[in-house]
């Protein structure tokens, strides 16, 4: 088109000038340009041949350059005055520039002067510099772009050699720059062009990309790197006259670096682009090449290639590829089968010598595909890749590479910090710990025994460096503790290598969860043993280091940690090195253990005048000599010598060493003599002397008010120690001066502060928020002296139990003084003081309640205070006394209770562990001996609050995926026992939710049905527990498999049948019918197993009943399909409900004749059922010779035999006579807790979270177990059943099932359109208009779709006609693109499909437009005369009209159609949907444009057969 335009105006025009002067008169628009453009190139072409032109051509061709297109491209020209100026926009700027550049190229060539090319060039790379180091396309940088990327080409190597090196450096350097359109253009448009310009002008690109130091921007080099493909890396040795980039390591280090970026996939397919080139060029060039080392690292090349070894290279850079392609769709099914691969291409890279294996091709390009897996946004791609890598070293023995090493501490750990890849795998047990965890901790073991010597040290460091680098979350920094404590012992660690480990012991702090905490500062603790070189660290490290650890988390004695611990400190006691640092006495630090620890000791306790006796104290640190110590914690106490904050620490210390060496005493019951008794009384008479001195109106100094703290806790310690041990404090102690003083202390008497005067020194002065601290301490100890007296004289003996008014509202007035960690006396108090009130003063107690509860729910956050606070506030609020006084007045006191009641269940969802603080603490207060007169009270109180026990027995949440990761883990860490030292450690409170249900079922089965209350008590029980059934089942919200709805109704059934034996008939009559109810509801598969299994058992107990079960069957039911399969089911087991009957004919008889009905029902499920129940009854029938069976025997014959068909219903009638509960299942016989909580769950494809093992039961001990229940397992077979497939169960596919395919087996490759082109268009994506996007050649295929009228026909046709390259898409109205159903087909292809708007009205106006183009109009409709689609051979210009849904072609439209196709069908429906068949035809075309064979167009030949 464009030649013939050039033509037609050199024909009505012999001189060129004349057409340049009309042609540059007017304003510059975008059509104009373009002709000018045509001219230039047809008046060039012409020269380039000898054509005429004369000598005026090149004059004007210059004066064109300088006088129009230079001002054009510089900026917008004069126009003459009231002439409009238009802003034609970015889209038709860029086009008139375009066309300019390309017509000052032509202009530079014809005027025949190579300086001309020079001076364009000169001025527009001022124009560019003069924009700025990293330009836009605002002003003429875009204009001075085109200029460059015109003339470049034009320009001499050698004159013009400087000018092309600057303009060369400059573009390079705005390529560079930054991902705007200026560098798109500079990459995209200048350095090709460049390129293709001259070497001098391709080394001055080249020498700058390799001078480039550092990681840099990887994708704007890559876009350069891929714009210069084809002269970096030249096709044939002839053309070699530039830089080979295969020989550059810096090439291939970019290269890399694009396959792994994990942001753009623009990047990695340039990176890939480059790959196939330069493998490709290898193969084609067949030389051999050899990239430079480029760092000082020994092993391969990054990139070689030898002609020799083509095939093999070929076949693994293809594999290669094939992965990193595979990998773009993040499609876990489609990467799996090309993993073997990825263990080819190992396999591929190292050669077997005689001194080992070493590598052939440098293993950093595996590392690229590990790093591109573990950057996926699909996480479950990167579990696969992690695991895939750690299994490597396994299966493999991979020689030495610096770089495996470096690939391990870098991408690797990055992604082993993903909490969610160490989750379980489909059917891992629970507790049985992460898959990712124990190979990881393999991994490291198998790969640090293969490191040399040299590098082990290295690694480790930097490999525990690496754990401090970052935060972890709980779960990933235990398995890598676990991981370094399994690595061999070593002495691999010096000082540097402790103090990482000490800063990863600090990030284990950042976790609340203690458990996790505990015991990766144990496998810390295991791996300083393991690892540290004892001749390298000295005493000072050590001791820093286990200073870090929690005695109440992991290093605890008794612990096989500690004695480890010991041990080691023993054997390399005298290996120990030196530290640098000094004493603070200036003397060096000892050489011995115990004299290093004498000193630390010394130098914290040592007071300046009390050497002597400090130095006895070390040395007489036993038993026998406690008479010497309490006599220096008396003396230190009440001496009177305290003067400063700092003897206040002092004093805390010594009676906390006193207090341990009271409660060992009281332990070890005669040993050390009576001194440590007789202490007491002294110590009591000084500290109430102290308090007793008054002040005599003077300022109460320091001194004074820290003797009286110290004197109050001294007086808090003496009431701890006489409650340990009475007995032995009677006679040491005068209890009633003790408790009359007791008795007259000031509740809610506070310390004044000392003023500054009043002290001796400004230093000591303590500041407001440390003397806060000190009176917090005072009056915390008051309490907890006054709650001695309270628990020691319940009777009104004392001022405190006289007035518990008063003393309740001191109480809550400690509460707003006192920290939430130091309430625990004050709730002591409260607990024996609200039983008193709460009848006489129900507003005071409520208000004790509400303020104790604020007090503990503020604490949720603080692990090691929360639970002991929560303890006493338990014991408090649900006194048993407290409980029975509030249920007999039932006023708001009751009620407040039970809202604080589910307050905590609330809690219960979030921090797990608290319902069961409360249940534990409730059903031991319940659980009152037979013989207790308080018996009958106590099951009062269990059943005023029946509703705790109700929630008890259907709690647990279902947990976020991260919530069950972190109980996974903790019941890992638990069954890990003794092994772990946090679990010795760290009390094990039985938190877990399973342990409140566990609860609730231990003490309903302590429960006594001869007693009444018992009785009516689990009968109360049971009716609540069916009707919350019920009202589960009327929500019907969301309920599927496993949801929160589904595991309420299966613990409700459960709890049922725990109930059962203590059911009798009249209860029973009460109840049968909601039980027969619930077996009408649509249950999941567990429920109905246990619905199924309680009605058998009551059936075989009380046979009165079977009228009750035969009306289930009735007609007048509504028999859905899963209620007449629940009672099919149990008719099945008719041999177990028939044991007590003592007329078994007329059940047997019944029982067949219902079974009979049922095998004719019309769904199959029931049929199915029903036959299994006619087997079983037609068995027992037969054995008990009943009356009248021969007359049935052919019917039931005809009905079994119907079974033992063929295809799948032979499969599922095997299967259902297999299936557990009707091939094993015992309804008598496995009757224990084992198969109601664990076998049962398990088996019918519950989750884990709900089967709860046996061994629970046994471990929970805060309740006694019923020795007349049966606890222990099924004594058949069913406990070794794994679940069936009758459960539908989907467990996932195999993480090893891709290992176990052969790597040769063909493997899905999912289509890229874009993958073997050359990514030149993607070059400057900035750059694309719409119109750019969606070029498509002229002349193709239209399809005409302005007759649809549904979204989503048109949305799938426009994916089909996009996917096969059609000209475009005719709808009536284009802004259906913008309906959701449109959308959801198409998918966005109508970004990238021209769209063209005709209205129905228009189309035959518009198939007559198109017929005089030369198009075909082709009628997809049968008629008379249509031809089959298989015998039409399409022409290239084919228009395809589609019909209406409904409809079809309007008869108006079809005189217009050149031919009509239609679609040959063998089935008996009309036709197809309107998108199907467009989108056969438009395959049909496709196929017949791209492997058809030449024919002529229209109707093919006649040949019998379709076509393929």
């Amino acid at each position: 088109m464009e030649w013939v335009l050039a033509e037609a105006l050199l024909e009505q025009s012999q001189d060129p000038r004349v057409l340049f002067v009309t042609l540059c008169r007017g304003e510059a628009s975008a059509e104009r340009v373009e002709t000018l453009r045509f001219l230039l190139q047809r008046l060039e072409d012409e020269a380039a041949r000898g054509g005429g032109g004369g000598d005026a051509l090149p004059e004007a061709a210059r004066e064109v350059a300088a006088g129009y297109l230079m001002p054009l491209l510089r900026g917008p020209r004069l126009r003459p005055a009231g002439a409009p100026d238009p802003d034609p926009g970015p889209p038709a700027r860029r086009r008139v520039l375009r066309a300019a550049g390309a017509a000052l190229r032509s202009c530079a060539r014809l005027a025949g002067d190579p300086s001309l090319a020079a001076a364009l060039a000169e001025e527009a790379l001022d124009d560019l510099l003069a924009a700025g180091p990293a330009p836009g396309l605002e002003g003429g940088a875009e204009a001075a772009l085109e200029v460059l990327a015109a003339v470049g080409p034009c320009l001499r190597p050698r004159e013009d050699g400087p000018l092309l090196e600057r303009v060369a450096q400059t573009a390079l350097a705005l390529a560079l720059a930054g991902d705007g359109e200026a560098a798109a253009l500079a990459a995209g448009r200048l350095l090709p062009a460049l390129g293709q310009g001259g070497a001098a002008a391709l080394r001055a690109v080249w020498g700058g990309l390799v001078a480039l130091s550092g990681p840099g921007r990887v994708g704007p080099r890559l876009q350069v790197l891929s714009a210069l493909a084809e002269r970096l890396l030249p096709g044939h040795p002839a053309h070699d006259a530039g830089p080979d980039a295969r020989r550059c390591a810096r090439f291939w280090r970019t290269v890399q670096a694009g396959l792994a970026h994990h942001e753009d996939a623009l990047t990695r397919k340039r990176a890939r682009y480059l790959l196939r080139r330069a493998v490709e060029v290898s193969a084609e060039r067949g030389d051999d090449c050899t990239c430079d080392p480029g760092d000082a690292n020994a092993g391969p090349s990054l990139f070689w290639w030898s002609g020799k070894k083509k095939d093999e290279l070929l076949k693994f850079w293809e594999n290669y590829i094939l992965i990193l392609e595979s990998l773009e769709g993040n499609q876990v099914h489609v990467i799996r089968p090309v993993l073997p691969k990825l263990n080819d291409l190992f396999e591929g890279a190292m050669s077997q010598e005689d001194h080992g294996a070493c590598w052939l091709l440098h293993p950093s390009w595996h590392m690229c595909v590990y790093k591109r897996m573990f950057e996926s946004e699909n996480k479950v791609l990167s579990k696969e890749g992690v695991l895939h890598f750690l299994e490597l070293f396994e299966a493999k023995r991979l020689p030495f590479a610096p770089e495996v090493s470096e690939f391990i501490i870098g991408p690797l750990m990055d992604a082993l910090s993903e909490s969610s890849l160490y989750s379980r795998s489909p059917g891992q047990l629970i507790g049985s710990g992460s898959p990712l965890g124990l190979k990881l901790q393999k991994f490291l073991v198998t790969y640090t025994s293969l490191l040399p010597e040299e590098t082990k040290s290295g690694f480790l460091l930097k490999f525990i460096q690496r754990m401090t680098s970052r935060h972890w979350c709980a779960v990933p920094i235990l398995f890598l503790s676990r991981a370094l404590a399994s690595v061999p012992k070593c002495s691999a660690l010096a000082r540097e290598g402790l103090l990482a480990l000490r800063d990863v012991l600090q990030c284990t702090m950042a976790t609340h969860q203690i458990l996790l905490r505990g015991a990766a500062q144990c496998c810390l603790l295991q791996a300083a043993m393991h690892l540290v070189d004892a001749e390298k660290v000295s005493l000072s490290d050590v001791s820093a280091f286990l200073m870090s650890l929690r005695q109440e988390e992991s290093l605890g004695r008794g612990t096989s940690l500690w004695t480890e611990l010991c041990d080691w400190l023993r054997v390399n006691e005298a290996c120990f090195g030196r530290s640098a640092a000094r004493s603070p006495g200036g003397l060096q630090e000892p050489a011995s253990l115990n004299a290093y620890v004498k000193t630390l000791v010394q130098e914290y306790v040592k007071p300046p005048a009390w050497e002597n006796e400090v130095f006895t104290l070390l040395r007489n640190l036993v038993l026998p000599a406690t008479d010497s110590i309490a006599e220096f914690v008396l003396r230190r106490l009440t001496v009177g010598e305290l003067s400063s904050v700092s003897d206040l620490d002092r004093c805390r210390l010594c009676l906390r060493a006193f207090m341990e060496l009271t409660r060992l005493h009281a332990e070890r019951a005669g040993e050390g003599g009576p001194g440590l008794w007789r202490v007491l009384r002294p110590l009591r008479s000084a500290s109430i002397r102290h308090l007793q001195d008054a002040d005599g109106g003077q300022e109460p100094t320091l001194g004074r008010q820290i003797q009286k703290v110290v004197s109050m806790a001294a007086l808090a310690a003496v009431c701890e120690a006489t409650a340990w041990q009475p007995e032995c404090t009677q006679d040491a102690l005068d209890a009633g001066a003790t408790d009359s003083f007791l008795a007259s202390l000031p509740r809610g008497q506070t310390l004044q502060k000392p003023r500054p005067g009043a002290l001796s020194s400004v230093s000591e002065e303590p500041s407001s928020q440390g003397w806060g601290k000190v009176v917090a301490q005072y009056v915390h100890d008051q309490w907890a002296c006054l709650a001695f007296l309270l628990e020691k004289h319940r009777a009104p003996a004392s001022d405190a139990a006289r007035n518990p008014g008063s003393t309740l509202r001191s109480a809550l007035d400690a509460l707003g003084v006192l920290p939430a960690q130091q309430a625990s006396p004050v709730l002591r108090c409260m607990k024996t003081l609200v039983p008193q009130l709460l009848a006489p003063a129900e507003p005071l107690c409520i208000e004790a309640f509400d303020a104790a509860w604020k007090i503990v729910s503020s604490l949720s956050n603080t692990q090691l205070i929360f639970w002991s606070n929560l303890k006493a506030f338990v014991q408090f609020v649900f006194d048993a006394k407290v409980l029975t006084i509030a249920a007999k007045i039932k006023g708001q006191a009751f009620l407040k209770i039970k809202e604080i009641m589910y307050q905590m269940i609330e809690m219960s969802a979030v921090k797990t562990g608290v319902f069961n603080t409360l249940i534990s603490y409730c059903c031991q207060s319940w659980m009152v001996p037979a013989s207790s007169a308080s018996r009958v009270g106590s099951l009062a109180n269990a059943k005023n609050y029946s509703e705790l026990v109700l929630e008890a027995c259907i709690f647990g949440t279902v947990f976020r995926r991260d919530q069950r990761l972190i109980q996974d883990v903790q019941t890992f860490v638990e069954n890990l026992g003794h092994d772990c030292a946090a679990n010795v450690v760290i009390e094990n409170t039985k938190r877990e939710d399973h342990y409140v249900r566990i609860c609730a079922v231990k003490f309903l089965c302590l429960l006594d049905d001869s007693d009444p209350s018992h009785k009516l008590f689990m009968e109360d029980l049971a009716i609540k527990l069916l009707d919350k059934d019920e009202s589960v089942a009327k929500s019907r919200t969301r309920y599927y498999v496993n949801s929160q709805q589904h595991r309420v109704k299966n613990r409700i059934w459960q709890i049922l049948l725990v109930l059962f034996p203590r059911f009798d008939q009249n209860f029973l009559n009460r109840i049968i019918d909601k039980i027969f109810q619930a077996g009408f509801i649509n249950n999941q598969a567990s429920v109905k197993y246990y619905i199924e299994w309680i009605i058998i058992l009551i059936l075989h107990k009380f046979p009165q009943f079977l009228p009750k079960f035969w009306d289930c069957f009735s007609d007048g039911e509504e028999n859905l399909k899963t209620s007449i399969c629940t009672f099919l089911s149990v008719l099945s087991h008719l041999d177990i409900i028939t044991q007590n009957v003592p007329e078994k004919g007329p059940v047997l008889a019944r029982a067949l004749g219902l079974a009979l009905r049922c095998c004719v029902h019309h769904h199959f499920g029931v049929r199915l059922h029903a036959r299994l129940a006619l087997k079983r009854t037609w068995s027992l029938c037969r054995a008990a010779r009943a009356e009248g069976i021969d007359a049935l025997m052919p019917v039931v014959e005809s009905s079994l035999s119907h079974a033992d068909g063929a295809g799948n219903a032979k499969r599922n009638w095997r299967r259902i006579q297999d299936h557990f509960f009707f091939a094993v299942f015992h309804p008598l016989e496995d009757y224990c807790l084992g198969t109601i909580f664990y076998i049962l769950p398990r088996l019918s494809g519950l989750v884990e979270d709900e089967w709860i093992a046996t061994d629970k039961f046994a471990r929970f001990t805060d309740i006694p177990s019923d020795t007349a229940f049966q606890w222990y397992l099924s004594r058949s077979q069913l406990r070794e059943l794994d679940p069936g497939a009758w459960a539908q169960q989907d467990a996932g596919s195999n993480p090893g099932e891709a290992d176990k395919q052969s790597a040769c087996s063909d493997v899905q490759r999912k289509v890229i359109p874009w993958k073997d082109t050359v990514p030149a268009l993607d070059l400057e994506p900035a750059l694309w208009g719409r119109d750019t996007a969606l070029a498509r050649p002229d002349g193709g295929l239209i399809v005409v779709a302005s007759l649809i009228d549904k979204a989503a026909n048109l949305g799938g046709l426009c994916r089909t006609c996009e996917v096969f390259g059609a000209s475009a898409l005719v709808l009536a109205n284009p802004q259906c693109v913008n309906d959701r159903q449109f959308q959801y087909l198409s998918v966005s292809a109508e970004q990238w499909l021209p769209l063209v708007e005709v209205k129905p009205a228009q189309l035959a106006d518009y198939l007559q437009q198109r017929k005089a183009e030369g198009y075909t109009i082709i009628g997809v409709e049968q008629t008379a005369r249509s031809v089959a689609l298989t015998q039409y051979r399409f022409p290239e210009k084919s228009l395809l009209l589609l019909g209406n849904e409904r409809e079809g072609i309007p008869a108006a439209l079809i005189p217009q159609l050149d031919v009509c196709v239609e679609i040959p069908q063998r089935g008996v429906t009309r036709s197809l949907n309107v998108h199907v068949s467009g989108a056969l035809l438009v395959w049909e075309y496709t196929r017949q444009r791209l492997c058809g064979p030449p024919g002529r167009e229209g109707p093919a030949p006649q040949t019998g057969h379709w076509c393929h």
